[in-house]
């Protein structure tokens, strides 16, 4: 356990703060100096088979070990001061290492800043690499180089950060001191540069579209409001990413994506957070199974960057992303978690209404959709595409050619939450404006496209090529793949109520 006095309840940031006057006397600057050439901690633990020990003189109490010269920056998350010797342990988005401190090999100057040191400051260290007398791998530090002070305490290793909310308002402290934090967020990282990866192998190319629309569309959610000052305009910020690169199809990019931010004025949960990552793919030429092959490669191509295997655990469930995912039409899922007939309307709307949903002035198919979700989403473990849509809640889906009433749609669902969302695209210009026109019966305006974009339909005048189009929510992608319970735990900064005062 650490003896940091300053971590001690009671005594706080005054003590602290007293070291670093005492930093300060001694000449060291407490905010510290470029410090080149040193190895990340893992580099270094890395190097365990240099090792070599040789037999001890005679009388000795075991064998002498030697290692590498090595040097080493990083945070202090344990610290123990014996008063002739000090352990410690420094951390940096590596790994952790222990670290020997004795007055002997790091002389008077040196251990008079060790005398100073506090949980949280950030150290450099040279030293030999090599083991303890009870094998634990460890620095034996030559030389101390002061870089940071930290002048509040830190959480202990005991006590950590324990409540969730101050974990995700104070970001910084969660990623240094919560076990598996920082990793699951370098994972993210890691995912996002396979899917860019991935996609570049495919011929794609990234954009950057506007994230200020004159329009709301692409999607029915509600917008947050701004006003351009200058231009005297109203504008929302993006609620997706569409339209804008449909018209770059037109414009003759024929594989194009964005993944970038997008911002919906709606609830909280564990699997929402108003402002999100996405990811929307459109490609000339293809339609919704070339978007099914193409979701599978992403997902699975990002397990790999991450070295994991196909079967994952996530929360207390496991999932088995081992190619090829599971397919089934929207309505034979709906017969088999109902046991309705999916064209039965009267059927499904007297089930609605035992459920509790208020179904007038509502379309069938919006009916039959909130029966969907709410009876057959959460029963579908995945991964599974759920293709075939009714098209009249896909205002933006080209339909079946032998079967109209049906959208060539899926979504992909793993533990009832959907992850990817994808489309044959509507390119037919005056369909795509008369159902812009008569968005869904019994929606609420503010929460929908409420304005018709005649700029997009516009666009599609002059020919956009028959496409598949794809959207992925990348932050629920990293709960899946890093074993992360909500969207809280894979959002650096997620969207909180204002600090208490």
């Amino acid at each position: 356990m650490s003896t940091d006095a300053s971590n001690t309840p009671g005594i706080h940031e005054a003590a602290r703060r007293e070291k670093l006057a005492q930093l300060e006397k001694l000449g060291v600057d407490p905010w510290g100096h470029r410090f080149d050439d040193h190895a990340s901690i893992g580099s270094i633990r890395a190097r365990e088979g240099e090792i070599t020990s040789e037999e001890p003189p005679p009388g000795g109490k075991g064998p002498i070990l030697h290692g590498p010269k090595v040097r080493a920056a990083g945070r202090i998350v344990l610290l123990r001061n014996t008063g002739k010797l000090i352990f410690l342990n420094i951390k940096d988005w590596s790994g952790t290492i222990q670290i020997f401190l004795g007055k002997k090999q790091v002389g008077d100057e040196g251990w008079a800043i060790a005398e100073q040191l506090d949980l949280g400051d950030i150290i450099g260290i040279d030293g030999e690499f090599k083991k303890t007398n009870t094998g634990e791998l460890t620095i034996f530090a030559e030389k101390l180089t002061f870089l940071t002070k930290s002048v509040v305490p830190h959480p202990d290793k005991h006590h950590g950060l324990g409540d969730v909310e101050l974990r995700h308002r104070m970001r910084y402290l969660d990623l240094i001191h919560t076990d598996g934090v920082l990793e699951r967020f370098l994972n993210r990282t890691k995912i996002v540069q396979s899917i860019r990866s991935t996609l570049g192998s495919q011929g794609f190319v990234e954009i950057e579209g506007p994230t200020l629309h004159t329009i709301a569309g692409g999607a029915a959610a509600r917008p947050f409001k701004t006003h351009h000052n200058t231009l005297d305009m109203p504008l929302v910020m993006r609620i997706a990413l569409e339209l804008h690169l449909k018209r770059l199809l037109v414009g003759g990019i024929e594989r194009v994506y964005e993944l970038g931010r997008v911002y919906r004025n709606e609830g909280v949960s564990p699997r929402h957070n108003p402002e999100f990552t996405m990811l929307e793919v459109y490609q000339a030429y293809g339609d919704y199974g070339s978007m099914m092959d193409l979701t599978e490669r992403l997902i699975t191509e990002a397990i790999k960057a991450t070295g994991q295997g196909f079967v994952l655990p996530w929360n207390d469930k496991t999932i088995d992303f081992t190619p090829p995912f599971q397919r089934a039409t929207y309505d034979e899922l709906f017969a088999k978690h109902t046991g309705l007939d999916p064209q039965d309307h009267g059927a499904i709307k007297k089930l609605a209404e035992e459920i509790g949903f208020d179904t007038a002035g509502k379309h069938p198919d919006v009916v039959k959709s909130e029966v969907f979700e709410e009876k057959v989403e959460d029963a579908l473990v995945g991964p599974i595409f759920v293709t075939d849509y009714p098209a009249s809640i896909c205002p933006l889906t080209k339909r079946k050619r032998d079967k109209p009433e049906i959208a060539e749609r899926f979504e992909l669902f793993i533990h009832g939450m959907e992850l990817a969302n994808a489309y044959t695209e509507l390119n037919d210009p005056d369909l795509q404006e008369k159902l812009f026109s008569t968005q869904l019966e019994g929606q609420n305006e503010e929460d929908s496209m409420a304005k018709m974009d005649t700029d997009f339909v516009r666009a599609l005048r002059h020919g956009m090529p028959p496409a598949g189009g794809l959207g992925i929510g990348i932050d629920r992608l990293v709960m899946l793949l890093t074993n992360a319970s909500t969207i809280r735990e894979v959002i650096l900064f997620p969207l909180l109520r204002h600090e208490a005062e």
